[in-house]
């Protein structure tokens, strides 16, 4: 029988033989409480908080529980198939690493993104790197082996240097463009204000603008931190619109995927717009409160559409992957929880979260009889609160 993601379970156990328990969190709980004590206060406050009260945060994560997975009798799910074509790359899991801006910060020595770069090369799970690195992206790029990886956008409002940045993610060989759309201005974030602390403007996470050839005609050589900053601060928030999404698809041949796109309407205008696919997400509840929690979204904007759709926000174990991919999800991406696994574990810590949810996700279904993600429909789930 070929190796299954569930196998990572066997390995443990037979660790266990010889004495050896495991050195990462098995649970959510535990990964947050070693994190948080392992990260400086500014940097936690910044990868865990959300916006206003933070309950639309805590809401994302809640609406998982709304949902049940029915079991399924003789199905024989001995083998599951868990591969997936994303934008034309075979994949061999839908989990995917969501962008984090500052994951470069979240490693013990500053240098989280490549970190994570590994961690996607061993794991086989690809990343979608930040715009807001602390590495250049050639550099993370570079680390990926034979694992695809994705570069987000943060659309800048000079197009020279967009479209640089862009050039630059082809020439590294990313597989495809993530455009972020709904952080064009930073949410209400109290954790962060009560800290006075946006890393950026203390000169974190700038590596892919100080080494563009664009920026740095811009700032000019050697240009201060307080320069560099400030040019920065002056070209980062453009609030798309429809007008732009021509220019953003004339950018590049690789696919073209918008993040951000909650609401059916909008995913099918941006389907007719020639995108590639859609990111269902909320920002993980980091960038406006007293929303709809993404997972609520999901179905209503898979069903308008037959482009494939990446989910994010909330995701917390494979199982709650698994409910996203029966609700109409393509591929789940998850955030905090290989940030902490970093935070607490460096690229080990990452690798040892992906396999734990993907062997979560794989064992669930094996016992419950959905043999390949397309037996994964919403007809598996039952609403618990009807």
């Amino acid at each position: 029988m070929a190796p299954q993601h569930g196998d990572y379970q066997l390995e443990i156990y037979l660790n266990g033989l010889t004495g050896a328990v495991p050195p990462h969190p098995m649970t959510f709980p535990e990964l947050e409480r070693r994190a948080e004590r392992a990260l400086p206060p500014r940097v936690w406050s910044y990868v865990a908080g959300g916006a206003g009260d933070e309950h639309t945060q805590e809401a994302n994560a809640e609406a998982f529980r709304r949902w049940g997975l029915y079991p399924r009798m003789f199905v024989g799910a001995r083998e599951r198939d868990t591969g997936v074509d994303l934008c034309g790359v075979r994949l061999p899991s839908p989990l995917l690493m969501a962008p984090v801006g500052v994951v470069g910060l979240c490693a013990q020595d500053g240098h989280g993104d490549l970190a994570v770069a590994d961690a996607a090369a061993r794991a086989g799970v690809p990343m979608i790197a930040s715009t807001l690195s602390q590495d250049p992206l050639e550099e993370v790029a570079a680390r990926f082996g034979d694992t695809p990886g994705f570069f987000q956008l943060y659309t800048p409002t000079d197009r020279e240097l967009a479209a640089s940045l862009v050039r630059r993610a082809e020439a590294a060989g990313f597989a495809g463009i993530v455009v972020t759309l709904d952080t064009w201005v930073t949410g209400w974030r109290p954790r962060d204000l009560a800290t006075g602390h946006l890393p950026m403007l203390h000169g974190h996470c700038l590596a892919n603008y100080t080494s563009d050839p664009v920026f740095q005609g811009l700032v000019g050589a050697d240009a201060p931190r307080e320069t560099v900053t400030a040019q920065w601060a002056g070209l980062f928030g453009n609030p798309l619109t429809w007008d732009d999404l021509p220019w953003l698809r004339s950018l590049t041949e690789l696919p073209l995927i918008v993040k951000g796109v909650c609401h059916p309407d909008d995913a099918r205008r941006a389907a007719d717009g020639g995108v590639d696919a859609i990111y269902v997400s909320n920002h993980g509840g980091r960038q406006a409160n007293g929303g709809i929690p993404a997972l609520e979204c999901l179905p209503e904007v898979a069903a308008a559409t037959d482009l494939p759709v990446i989910f994010d926000s909330g995701v917390r174990s494979g199982t709650d992957a698994v409910k996203a991919l029966a609700l109409g999800a393509t591929a789940v991406a998850v955030g905090r929880p290989y940030v902490y696994g970093l935070a607490t574990g460096g690229t080990d810590g990452v690798v040892h979260v992906l396999r734990s949810m993907l062997a979560e996700a794989d064992l669930l279904m094996a016992v419950d009889g959905y043999p390949s993600l397309g037996d994964l429909t919403p007809e598996a789930l039952r609403d618990l609160r009807a």
